[in-house]
């Protein structure tokens, strides 16, 4: 069981993905709220019956999903919206977040959470945080580039996160992601060896 949680963050097209490989690849377990989320809201997700009985049928596609376009559509133009759906899924999210991070057996596991800032919740129970960060503008080019969303749809999103200055104030590590994989690397390798050592020393604490 790891008893040290590093929560991962960053906003969209950060290139928290491509971080979170790397600390696995060098032997980090990972949990992914985001996944989560995915996994809730898939044909039979966990989810998905609270979320029909609140917004109807027609917010599932016709495998039984989120039909994440119209929910998306939804949530940015209404406030009240995304407040309904961050209510039914967040504490679904938090909880199974939590077991996960209970069963893995690595001395450290990343725990990736893109509102990680915005919620106390999931702040409380990291032993550290790090935030990948890079410019608005790489992060709006990528998202573009990748999700074939209009500018202003990425604008809309990363209005509704934390700014990159919020991130930055909560962060004990930083990633710089503004270049490429080459300059990644050698930056998780140092905070990798540096999570092994604190995690050890966490260990012998609470021996």
């Amino acid at each position: 069981m790891s008893g040290f949680i590093v929560g991962l963050t960053g906003g969209i097209g950060s290139g928290k993905s491509t971080v979170a490989d790397l600390f696995v690849a060098l032997g980090a377990a990972l949990v992914d709220t985001d996944v989560i989320a995915r996994q809730l809201t898939e044909p039979g997700g966990l989810a998905m019956p609270q979320i029909v009985a609140a917004f109807g049928p027609d917010i599932a596609g016709a495998d039984g999903a989120l039909d994440r376009a119209v929910m998306r559509r939804m949530v940015f133009s209404d406030p009240a919206v995304r407040a309904r759906l961050e209510a039914i899924l967040h504490p679904l999210i938090r909880q199974i977040a939590a077991e996960r991070c209970a069963q893995t057996l690595t001395p450290y596991v990343i725990l990736a959470v893109p509102l990680l800032v915005e919620s106390g919740k999931y702040r409380e129970r990291c032993d550290r945080i790090v935030a990948v960060d890079c410019p608005e503008t790489v992060q709006i080019s990528r998202v573009v580039a990748r999700n074939g969303l209009s500018e202003n749809e990425v604008r809309g999103i990363l209005s509704a996160q934390a700014t990159r200055e919020q991130r930055l104030a909560v962060a004990d590590d930083v990633i710089d992601n503004s270049g490429g994989l080459a300059n990644l690397y050698p930056r998780v390798t140092e905070l990798h060896q540096k999570y092994l050592v604190l995690s050890s020393e966490k260990a012998k604490a609470n021996c």
